[in-house]
């Protein structure tokens, strides 16, 4: 596509596209992490121009406030993190008496938090040790594991929400 031939209309398109990406890098960044980021480490690993970055951040912290996950700033500094509401899942699952290990609780959370979730997704984020994880929720029957093409889709099964004792009505807006 020669300059001559872009549109105002595809100017924005593209610009569309840039931002929804840079959104969604900036919020994988910031769910992964689970800790307060420096505006410079967000650049650094997003790749996303600074002011751009802060706007994303912005529309985030907007695009989660009624939700089961809050976006935090303190001074210059950013976090994903749950809702108060919620907190008393995450200790559940802190604690240090857990049955799972620190990377199982990971993956669960992220297929809890994104389920239908593809099996290849969680591979891709959370490394080849996700099929052991994966495995083990299976058989302990936390979460199904249905065929879809060459991969697998994942949600949370009733028995989650026994396991962590939550009604299955109750709406999960991790």
């Amino acid at each position: 596509m020669t300059t001559e031939h872009i549109t105002e209309k595809s100017i924005n398109e593209i610009d569309s596209e840039i931002e929804i990406k840079n959104t969604k890098k900036l919020e994988a960044a910031l769910f992964l992490a689970g800790r307060f980021m420096a505006l410079p480490e967000l650049v650094s690993l997003t790749d996303i121009n600074p002011i751009l970055l802060k706007k994303s951040l912005y529309d985030l912290k907007d695009k989660y406030k009624d939700s089961g996950i809050i976006i935090t700033q303190r001074d210059d500094m950013w976090k994903m993190d749950v809702a108060e509401d919620f907190t008393f899942m995450v200790n559940k699952l802190a604690t240090g008496s857990s049955e799972f290990s620190k990377a199982e609780q990971e993956t669960l959370a992220m297929i809890a938090y994104k389920q239908p979730i593809k099996q290849s997704v969680i591979i891709k984020i959370r490394g080849n040790k996700a099929y052991d994880h994966i495995k083990g929720f299976v058989e302990r029957g936390l979460i199904s594991k249905k065929k879809l093409g060459h991969t697998a889709e994942l949600s949370l099964s009733n028995n989650f929400y026994e396991y962590f004792h939550l009604s299955k009505g109750d709406e999960l807006k991790i």
